[in-house]
């Protein structure tokens, strides 16, 4: 059996390449249909995703899995193969087994740890089953790649730490209210990274959110996004006092939200913390606000340093994670090496098995018959002493065939008991 991974990243192809060579969820079905029916191949499975598409398959060992590939891309994909021929990557056998094993762990992802490519892959590995491209040996590496990442997540924190800025101001946000669950929060104005910042804090349990924009209409649109309530944007600072957490994204040239004015909702919050997170370039809330007590006030800065942080300190899992992949590989490797022996082991047991029958039946054909109770003690003792001539050698091929240099002392117990391959 051959093991072939083919595939283009945002790595190695642009996102035109990426395109052209992406398989839609529509056509995916006939697509690995296509692929296993083809001759030498086994079992297939199509990653794609925006910054993926891997195509994997398992052939039989006279065949060439590259060959195959490349003229099922060239039959379902309208690009040359010199176009794209520079941005593939092919790996094979444990190269394989170990890109496929990084990649479920998100390892080999844009973003190192997020949690988006496990769900792809299971999705694909669901696809082929699902058209019975799938169901054997390639099933089961799949199944270990799962396993490998649930082992990664539970194992170190590369997870753990917000790498963006809208979800590092959930961080913060859950460090200074401890929960968010009914938690309000404002919204000034209508920027996409406020949008993203306020979509993080409601599933994160925020249970209202208030959108307030110099044109109103736009406040309506948005706060439609969230089931929110639109404010007009004369009102918003008295609306103030109702809310936990601020993010403010207007476009205007100047200050928004003063000290003065701060001092005055924190007083009327009871001195109830209250959160601002200021994403405006130029910024639109005072920094003399963030010397008031129970106000944290956090810009733009301030979170991209924290994100900075963050993403050093996720790099640090990462590296516990890579060791922990090489781990799980070699026990892949050892795995395999000892489901490659297994047809050994089965020939000298019926090789061991034709001796001891034949030797039993001269013994009848000299001594018998024999009495119920004697065949079954002839049974007995000689099934006893081929059993117990064999448990050595068997012993000794799974040991050997999990080393490294194991060939060559497996190649010596066939010889041995004249096994062939």
């Amino acid at each position: 059996m051959k093991l072939l991974l083919t595939g283009v990243s945002h790595k190695t192809a642009p996102v035109e390449v990426r395109e052209c060579l992406a398989f839609h969820e529509e056509t995916l079905a006939a697509a690995l249909k296509d692929l296993q029916a083809r001759p030498g191949v086994t079992e297939a499975v199509i990653l794609s995703t925006c910054n993926r598409v891997e195509i994997t398959v398992t052939t039989e060992d006279d065949a060439d899995p590259q060959v195959t590939v490349d003229s099922f891309l060239a039959d379902h994909k309208p690009v040359s193969a010199e176009t794209i021929a520079p941005h593939l990557y092919r790996y094979e056998g444990r190269e394989a087994i170990h890109h496929l094993f990084r990649v479920a762990s998100s390892l080999d992802s844009m973003v190192v740890g997020e949690p988006q490519i496990l769900g792809q892959l299971k999705a694909a590995y669901t696809a082929a089953k699902d058209a019975g491209s799938v169901c054997g040996w390639l099933d089961g590496l799949l199944t270990r790649a799962f396993g490998v990442a649930k082992r990664v997540r539970s194992e170190t924190g590369i997870g753990q730490m917000a790498v963006s800025v809208s979800y590092a101001a959930v961080e913060l946000a859950r460090k200074i209210f401890g929960s968010l669950s009914g938690r309000t929060i404002m919204i000034v104005g209508a920027g996409k990274m406020s949008e993203l910042a306020a979509r993080h804090l409601r599933r994160s349990g925020a249970s209202h959110v208030f959108v307030t924009n110099r044109t109103y209409e736009r406040a309506v649109e948005m706060a439609k996004l969230f089931q929110g309530t639109p404010v007009e944007y004369q009102r918003f600072i008295g609306m103030l006092p109702e809310v936990d957490i601020l993010i403010a994204s207007s476009g205007a040239p100047h200050y928004i939200l003063h000290k003065e004015e701060m001092q005055r909702v924190i007083a009327a919050r009871r001195n109830k913390p209250a959160f601002l997170i200021d994403i405006a370039v130029p910024r639109n809330i005072d920094p003399a606000v963030n010397d008031l007590d129970n106000v944290f006030l956090y810009d733009i800065d301030d979170l991209e340093e924290v994100v900075s942080a963050n993403k050093r300190e996720r790099m640090k899992e990462a590296d516990r994670a890579e060791a922990l992949v090489l781990d799980e590989v070699e026990r892949m490797m050892a795995r395999l090496k000892v489901v490659e022996i297994t047809p050994t082991i089965i020939g000298l047991q019926e090789q061991l098995e034709q001796i001891r029958a034949a030797e039993i039946d001269k013994v009848r054909r000299r001594y018998g018959p024999f009495t119920p109770q004697q065949e079954e003690a002839l049974e007995a003792a000689t099934r006893a002493i081929v059993n117990k001539v064999a448990h050595g050698p068997i012993s000794e091929l799974r040991v050997q065939a999990a080393k490294p240099d194991g060939a060559h002392a497996v190649a010596l117990i066939k010889k041995v008991f004249h096994l062939q391959d």
